[in-house]
């Protein structure tokens, strides 16, 4: 029977084989306190713990920001699959995104450690793989949340080109405008996550309030304002624009437009050693956020396709996102199209605070543990302010250097951020795989729990939340027409292989000496 616990001759977390529970580690445990849950794992108290379960829901939905990115990619799925594959996938996408949750949420209940999937890999694999599987997971969540920084960036920088676009039409799209923007925004992020680190656990409840209230205005407006379609066209209209052979097979990559706007589930983990009542707060936060983020997903997707005019001519935009024009169109006026788009802008804005932040502790969580070159450098603390100040900057000097790839190519830059969803899902299959394999052979009786546990629900929700990231992760890396061209060609399987050879490349010629999993860190 496989029991996990820490090796002080290794200096890391390893595995043992013997009947007994590890009484440390065991679920008769009677500890409480954050330190003392992180003493199990071998790590001590570094960060500041001022997170409590409003600013950790905030965070979390400052991620996910289900209800925004749902419209701002409203035309890939308009193409493909039309309003009901919309309204019919984002139900699916709701469910599925719920079953990872539960998965999730209960394994970071158990192992509430800043790195999420990686350090639950390490604790729940088998001896022969634990380490190289650990570490590919690691590389993958450090890749899919660099993505997510630079992707909200980007957004926000060419958010503000389509309001120029809007009211000013003599006004040309430039990429190097984009990236000055992008630099701007992200600098706005640096600041807050910095000068203002203390008080990101306020301004993470400031920004739950605000999104809650941005979507009421939104919501309001449009619903009040706006001429409304019949349910018929709504529920039954399906549209196969992108040309496809088949209906079925558009819908399918239509998918990933509501499968896309559930990313950053599990945001409330990576600050988990910041959180007060970790293995509570950290779960209720994933769950919470699912039920907040997908009923407000669901509410503005209805009132858009219900609002909106001709969803064959939404798909075009002079201004790049076709919800602008359906907001003009919903109010009557370029000023109050305007203005509800401002309202998207600056929770997009506000949401650079939370990746940041949450792309910084991953980063900071594998270099702990020797993942990645320079670790002990991006690893250090700084005892001032007890902030990841390195890992903070280096992920803001990463996501520079990936802006001035759109001066040059927008396309190889949206290659790049293409990899987020394919990195993420594939970081939570293998940590949920394993956690599958616990469960079916018996090995989760040995198990630390937390407070939340799926019990014997856990098997078919584990085995439906793969099956739902499986297809996920493969539509990820479909065309977006049938005719494919260098121009339009989706790059994101040529960029994740490339990822997982060089990470795999790395880890055998250098990492597997180097990295061993947790490092243990408490004096004996």
């Amino acid at each position: 029977m496989s029991t996990y616990e820490m090796d002080d001759k290794n200096g890391h977390v390893s595995h043992s084989r013997s009947g007994a529970v590890n009484e440390e580690l065991g679920p008769e445990s009677n500890a409480t306190s954050d330190e003392a849950v992180l003493a199990r794992f071998g790590k001590r108290q570094q960060l500041r713990r001022g997170f409590r379960a409003m600013s950790a829901v905030g965070l979390t939905c400052g991620i996910m920001l289900t209800w925004e990115v749902l419209i701002m990619t409203l035309q890939f799925g308009l193409e493909n699959g039309g309003p009901a594959g919309l309204v019919y996938g984002y139900i699916i996408a709701w469910i599925g995104a719920g079953l990872q949750a539960l998965v999730m949420a209960e394994m970071a209940s158990m192992i509430p450690i800043a790195g999420g999937p990686f350090n639950w890999v390490a604790v729940l694999a088998p001896d022969y793989c634990r380490k190289f599987l650990s570490y590919l997971t690691g590389w993958l969540s450090v890749l899919a949340w660099q993505s997510i920084v630079a992707n909200t960036c980007y957004i926000c920088g060419t958010l503000i080109q389509g309001l120029l676009v809007l009211n000013y039409p003599s006004y040309h799209f430039q990429r190097w405008h984009g990236t000055l923007l992008f630099m701007a925004v992200l600098t706005f992020g640096l600041i807050v996550n910095t000068w203002l680190g203390r008080l990101l656990p306020r301004i993470e409840s400031l920004t739950l309030l605000l999104y809650v209230m941005g979507f009421v205005a939104v919501l309001v407006t449009l619903v009040y304002l706006a001429p409304h379609k019949s349910a018929a066209e709504v529920f039954t209209t399906f549209q196969n624009l992108g040309g496809w052979n088949s209906m079925g097979l558009s819908f399918f990559v239509g998918f990933i437009t509501t499968m896309g706007s559930f990313l950053g589930i599990d945001g409330a983990d990576h600050i988990a050693e910041e959180c007060q009542d970790a293995q509570r707060v950290v779960p209720r936060a994933m769950l919470s956020s699912i039920g907040i983020n997908g009923a407000m997903g669901f509410g503005i997707l209805l009132a858009v396709l219900f609002c909106m005019g001709d969803p064959e001519e939404a798909v075009v935009s002079p201004t790049g996102f076709p919800f602008i024009d359906i907001f003009v169109y919903g109010t009557g006026s370029i000023s109050g199209g305007t203005g509800l788009t401002a309202i998207v802008l600056s929770i997009n804005i506000f949401s650079v605070t939370a990746v940041l932040a949450t792309a910084s502790r991953m980063l900071w969580a594998f270099s702990r543990e020797n993942g990645i070159p320079f670790s002990n450098i991006i690893a250090r603390v700084d005892t001032r302010t007890r902030l990841p100040l390195y890992a903070i900057g280096v992920t803001c000097v990463v996501n520079v250097c990936l802006s001035l790839i759109n001066i040059g190519s927008t396309q190889a830059f949206q290659a790049f951020i293409s990899l987020l969803i394919a990195s993420y899902y594939s970081a939570f299959l293998i940590a949920a795989g394993v956690m599958l394999r616990k469960r079916l052979t018996g090995e989760d009786k040995t198990l630390p729990w937390g407070p939340f546990r799926l019990g014997k629900a856990g098997i078919p929700i584990t085995v439906l939340a793969m099956l739902y990231t499986i297809i996920g992760t493969f539509f990820s890396f479909w065309p977006f027409t049938p005719d494919v061209d260098a121009q339009i060609m989706n790059y994101s399987s040529l960029l994740y292989g490339a990822a997982m050879i060089f990470s795999v490349a790395f880890y055998f010629l250098r990492a597997r000496k180097t990295y061993t999993g947790p490092v243990y860190e408490l004096n004996d």
